[in-house]
């Protein structure tokens, strides 16, 4: 990709040098000198200005110069050209790297609060929220909600296996909670939900995710379809905004040894590239994907016989597609099971014991072992979705991958 500003020298749309920097990549086009990039030299970083300016560095300008504005503008426009054909919000991918040289955030933040405020006069269904948590800089918050727990370490806690998710900033994080092995933890999550709860108080969002574009798939690694509903009971029924990423309700697998596809290689260990591979629909040519030659596609498809697909889950009863339909239909029949209701955690560790609202107990045992808790005075419950799982008077027995949410009498 070339800048458009390349062919204008009086264009500071992008951020330009007369002489070499750091961050900075030699023009391709015609105008002379380095645009400074965002992470790869194909992506040109828009001008938002920078927080701080230091005449060494004539390049940096402030956020309210012209260009800034320009593309303040644009991003306003843009957003409203999506919304206006109805998207319903966006997740903004590294939210926080607009404004350049940007202490704690706060000019970025200040911008994005300008967005929201526009969005709240122009479009106020719509919904804006960042990539991570947004950092608290005084006043209101300028996202709608929190995408919590990716990117970093704390996501590899849920759900990351055999070491497949490992990004560049996080090169150990260590046994997660839902595996096989049994050897996580609940205690991030806990402590990680509490302080979000500390900075922004109980009514402010959390998105949590399957997986997303930069994270390896929740089927992944040896884990296979069977371990995959203790995970999404867990998803669909703990106090944050429930996200599945593509082809998770179907149990589509990460692909180990894809090629580096737009830098989808961020670490000797972890190829982006392995989320990102056609969605599976059926049992034709490129899982019914394209019906292009497979050397045309973007990535390859699974080329396993047992791939899972829609058409062969939509027919089977037991799979997992039905059993994240089930989760889905139960969450919004039950307010329990949504925002606003109260989370007590009863056993923190295998099974993971927890009620929402007073009225519903979730039990999952992610393990691949037998695992009981002592709950004295435990009501008596109802069945309303379960496998493996068994109440008993004062204590809970799940098998070995078990899951269950209870109505409790």
């Amino acid at each position: 990709m070339v800048p458009a500003s390349a062919a204008d020298p009086t264009d500071d749309r992008y951020i330009w040098s007369d002489v070499p920097a750091e961050q900075f990549v030699p023009s391709p086009g015609p105008r002379p000198g380095y645009y400074r990039k965002n992470f790869y030299d194909s992506q040109p970083a828009l001008n938002f200005g920078y927080a701080r300016l230091d005449p060494a560095e004539p390049w940096r300008q402030p956020v309210d110069a012209p260009g800034p504005l320009a593309n303040r503008a644009a991003l306003r426009e843009i957003i409203g050209f999506w919304l206006e054909r109805g998207v319903a919000g966006f997740r903004v991918d590294m939210a926080n790297s607009l404004v350049k040289d940007d202490p704690g955030y706060r000019a970025t933040f200040t911008l994005w609060r300008e967005i929201r405020e526009w969005l709240d006069r122009t479009h106020p269904n719509a919904v804006i929220i960042p990539e991570g948590v947004e950092p608290d800089i005084g006043g209101p918050p300028a996202f709608h909600a929190d995408f919590f727990l990716v990117i970093h370490q704390p996501h590899g806690s849920l759900f990351n296996n055999g070491g497949a998710g490992i990004l560049p900033w996080d090169p150990t994080p260590g046994p997660c909670f839902f595996d096989a092995a049994g050897a996580g933890s609940t205690d991030t999550l806990l402590r990680m939900t509490a302080e979000h709860t500390a900075q922004w108080g109980a009514d402010r969002p959390a998105l949590l995710a399957s997986a997303d574009h930069d994270f390896s798939r929740m089927a992944c690694g040896d884990r296979t379809a069977e371990q995959l509903g203790a995970a999404y009971t867990f998803l669909l029924t703990w106090g944050c905004v429930p996200s599945i990423y593509y082809g998770d309700e179907i149990g589509m697998r990460y692909q180990p040894g894809l090629p580096n596809v737009e830098g989808s290689v961020v670490h000797p260990t972890y190829n982006r590239a392995g989320a990102r591979t056609p969605m599976q629909w059926d049992d034709g040519p490129n899982a019914g994907f394209s019906t292009a030659d497979a050397d045309r596609l973007y990535l390859p498809v699974d080329p396993e016989p047992d791939r899972p697909t829609v058409a062969g889950q939509l027919a089977d009863e037991g799979s997992v597609l039905h059993l994240v339909r089930r989760l889905i239909e139960l969450r919004r029949s039950t307010p329990a099971l949504g925002l606003g209701a109260g989370t007590e955690v009863l056993a923190a560790g295998y099974p993971f014991v927890y009620r929402r609202g007073d009225t519903h107990l979730v039990v999952v045992n992610p393990s691949g072992r037998t695992a009981t808790a002592e709950l004295p005075g435990l009501c008596p419950a109802r069945s309303l979705i379960s496998s493996g799982v068994a109440l008993e008077s004062g204590s809970v027995r799940a098998e070995a991958f078990g899951y269950g949410v209870f109505e409790l009498g």
